[in-house]
């Protein structure tokens, strides 16, 4: 069989790439994994099963969509309204205008003739604050009403991602307390509690992206940590042509990631992933080995810019400083159906500057790294 040869030789040359970048060739032979068994699977061939015995295909690709699904919220009123506005663009691809009205219609009626269900998750301190995004969400959805009438397609989009900007910015107020606890052998660990937001300058660009430390608390504090620490200033990102990650944070020197000034110690960082459905993340193994092939991450990698730790492949707590984001092909990178989920912790999403981030090259630079919001999330390391 040609073609299984052929991607045989492709994978052997993945993975004899040189080790100090390793997650690069580990994350080409992953990929090519799934290509691989796509294209077999089209060509008829009998007894592939890799796509079959992966979770089904998840259609959210939007990363702020992704991060305000992930909060650690109960409130069926207001994810109905997100549902409603979120399912627009899915019926503007259709041009099925007629959807889109019933959509805000049903968004309407929920703000309007349901505010306490919308209030009763957020705690009375807050309610002044949600009250004024409640009438700033009822405005909107007003406005996309008169846009939908003009079938506007632009417009639309525009003024619905306004809105649902909005509508996370009401979810974030019913996040009452903290949900995690992390295991006592990595609490003298940097954590972030809550979400921070970090813009990142590079010779090509800035880059915004969101840190969510409600999933992935060491994972993104050991991010946040570094970023205040200005560790990751002037380090070059590493990418292999046609590749569809970028990594950066290999710091100079012999050393593959942050060595701690004060104790001369590597701070090494587990493996973590929350699983949907899961109370607190899984530390130390992939999904893989822990036998929960089919399970879903709550952070997965089904959007461009997905940022998560590399790792060496043979070492599920070997990650540090070194991290990555997803150039995101759908054709390559399903979402759902790849590779990645569960083999490494995703710990954000970049929000803006998503175009930039096809323009870096190796030998391109991060120029600084500032957190703008949520800084007093960070708790240090102990």
């Amino acid at each position: 069989m040609r073609l299984l040869k052929h991607w045989s030789s492709l994978l052997t040359r993945c993975s004899l790439a040189s080790a100090k970048n390793r997650l690069l060739p580990t994350v080409a032979a992953l990929v090519l994994a799934v290509s691989l068994s796509i294209s077999l699977c089209a060509a008829g061939y009998p007894g592939v099963g890799l796509i079959a015995s992966l979770p089904q295909g998840n259609a959210v690709t939007d990363p702020k969509a992704l991060l305000r699904q992930s909060l650690p919220i109960d409130n069926p009123a207001v994810r109905q309204v997100q549902a409603s506005l979120e399912n627009i663009s899915s019926q503007l691809r259709g041009k099925r205008w007629s959807a889109i009205n019933g959509d805000l219609n049903k968004a309407i009626a929920i703000v309007r003739d349901r505010p306490a269900d919308l209030l009763a998750s957020v705690p009375s301190d807050r309610q002044p604050q949600a009250n004024e995004l409640i009438a700033q969400i009822d405005t909107g959805l007003v406005a996309l009403q008169a846009i939908a009438e003009a079938k506007d397609r632009d417009l639309i989009l525009a003024e619905k991602s306004k809105v649902l900007d909005t509508v996370g910015d009401l979810e974030a107020l019913m996040v009452q307390k903290y949900p995690l606890e992390v295991p006592a052998e990595y609490s003298n660990l940097p954590q972030l509690k809550g979400r921070a937001m970090i813009v990142m300058e590079t010779t090509k660009g800035a880059v915004t992206l969101v840190a969510d430390g409600y999933s992935a608390p060491v994972t993104a504090g050991n991010f946040v940590d570094l970023v205040q620490r200005k560790f990751y200033d002037g380090l070059e990102f590493t990418r292999a042509e046609q590749s569809y990650v970028l990594q950066a944070g290999d710091p100079p020197g012999k050393e593959e990631g942050f060595v701690d000034p004060k104790t001369k110690q590597y701070r090494g960082i587990p493996l973590e992933i929350l699983v949907k459905g899961d109370k607190k993340p899984l530390y130390g193994i992939t999904l893989e080995d822990a036998g929960r092939y089919l399970e879903q991450p709550v952070l997965p990698f089904s959007a461009y810019g997905t940022v998560a730790l590399a790792r060496p492949n043979d070492d599920p707590n070997g990650g540090s400083s070194q991290f990555f984001f997803l150039l995101f092909e759908p054709e390559l990178t399903p979402a759902g159906l790849n590779l990645l989920d569960g083999r490494y912790a995703v710990f954000g999403y970049v929000v803006d500057g998503g175009s930039v981030l096809g323009e870096i090259r190796a030998g391109d630079k991060i120029l600084s790294a500032k957190v703008i919001d949520g800084a007093n999330n960070l708790v240090a390391a102990q």
